[in-house]
């Protein structure tokens, strides 16, 4: 049995990654790995995306958290597991934890969402809300670990939890021929150190790059450093991917098998979420998405022409979130456009403005007036509208058919805020 005491003589080995594919392999997906033509064409090379996502509880943390607990032994089983999460490491060890008869126990930050705190609970694990953030909710873990004997199970610092995620390496290798480049989303690290000994080990040639937003970078200070540290993290769409500091076996795997790691913006991430939902109709969440970000931001031209796969790693995005971005994603692309215009305040005034719009094919989402505040004409009103159109171009000829007939109006644009709200990932 695998050592599970975080050191680096239990780095994992190439041939546990290979056990891991037949441990899991009744309990887990083989999940899809198809090119994605829309997708190829804006990024200017071959696009395959490895859909994790489509895993039983969204997200590939399940292969990881299978073979963590099918290594444990008859007696560390029956008196169960305990991990520290907010997200989709808790939900798969609830999942897998039900399916092989192993009680689990999630210690869950206070602030954790609700949905996914009674999913777990739902799924049969034990939850325990403790902490205002992961660093605290893992103190606590380890608290219970040490008292009543439960195994602990790090999200992505734990050697079986590498190799099961090392897996996917092994499948896309398999449904990937003459493959050029793997793109991969980092947090903590263990998706990117499992399928970089995976690949590597195999096809050095591979390109294997690791992506990760601005606002949560803790293996760029790693790298920056030499070893892992400790660093602030911000809030970010990308909440699966904030974890203040990247795990020890993970860095070690990632310094030798990673070729380079690259971040990304709030704005990018979104974007990708956007363009997946469009153009392939998978829904991802930000940390699953932020892989595919690089490319679409043109962060990576050396993979101009190359056969690339990007893992969508997760799919447990709030729906309110999820609508937010697809309106950011309209609005990035001209098809949403939100106005001030000034009409008289006489009866037909607001008639001449919708009927200007509708004549050029185009349809008010959203409608207000405001008499009080803005204006201090008396004969004027001033109206928001919020208007669907085909794109860019069409948005710029609804303004300007708007202005031939003498209304005025004023874009609206989003507003960056200067700074972000502090937060500390799962």
């Amino acid at each position: 049995m695998m050592n599970r005491v975080t050191d680096p003589s239990t780095l994992p080995m190439f041939d546990d990654i290979s056990a891991a594919s037949s441990r899991i392999a009744d309990g887990i997906f083989h999940t899809p790995c198809f090119e994605a033509p829309a997708l190829s064409e804006r990024c200017d090379c071959t696009v395959f995306t490895k859909d994790e996502h489509l895993q039983r509880t969204g997200s590939f943390k399940e292969r990881g958290a299978r073979n963590a607990l099918l290594i444990l032994s008859n007696d560390a089983k029956q008196r169960g597991a305990v991990a520290a999460s907010a997200g989709n490491h808790a939900l798969a060890l609830a999942h897998h934890g039900r399916e092989l008869g192993i009680p689990i126990t999630v210690c869950m930050p206070i602030h954790a969402p609700l949905v996914k705190q009674r999913r777990c609970e739902l799924l049969g694990a034990k939850v325990l809300r403790c902490g205002e953030h992961i660093l605290e909710a893992r103190q606590t873990a380890d608290d219970l670990a040490q008292k009543d004997g439960l195994s602990y199970i790090n999200g992505f610092d734990d050697p079986a939890v590498i190799a099961g995620q090392g897996t996917i390496g092994l499948e896309v290798m398999a449904q990937v021929p003459r493959l050029d480049a793997v793109v991969v989303p980092v947090g903590g690290g263990g998706l990117l150190a499992g399928m970089a000994l995976a690949i590597k080990t195999q096809q050095p040639e591979v390109q294997l790059i690791g992506v990760e937003p601005v606002r949560a970078s803790s293996l760029h200070a790693a790298r920056q450093s030499g070893a892992p540290i400790s660093s602030d993290m911000q809030a970010t769409l990308a909440d699966g991917l904030a974890v203040p500091k990247v795990g020890d076996l993970a860095f070690q795997l990632i310094q030798k098998h990673v070729d380079h790691v690259v971040q990304v913006d709030e704005e990018a991430i979104a974007m990708s979420i956007f363009r997946l939902a469009e153009d392939t109709k998978a829904v991802v969440e930000g940390a699953g998405a932020t892989g595919l970000a690089a490319l679409l931001d043109g962060q990576l031209p050396e993979l101009q022409g190359k056969r690339v796969v990007v893992p969508l790693c997760g799919g447990n995005i709030d729906p309110g979130m999820l609508g937010r971005v697809m309106d950011l994603g309209l609005v990035h692309d001209g098809r949403l456009v939100r106005f001030h215009a000034f009409i008289g305040d006489r009866p037909g005034g607001l008639s001449q403005l919708t009927n200007v719009i509708a004549e050029q094919g185009a349809s008010v989402q959203q409608i207000t007036h405001d008499r009080a505040f803005g204006i201090t004409d008396f004969a004027s009103v001033l109206v928001e509208c919020t208007v669907e159109t085909r794109d860019a171009a069409h948005r710029d000829e609804v303004l300007q058919a708007l202005a031939k007939n003498g209304i005025e109006t004023r874009v609206l644009e989003a507003i960056r805020p200067k700074a972000v709200p502090p937060g500390i990932g799962r």
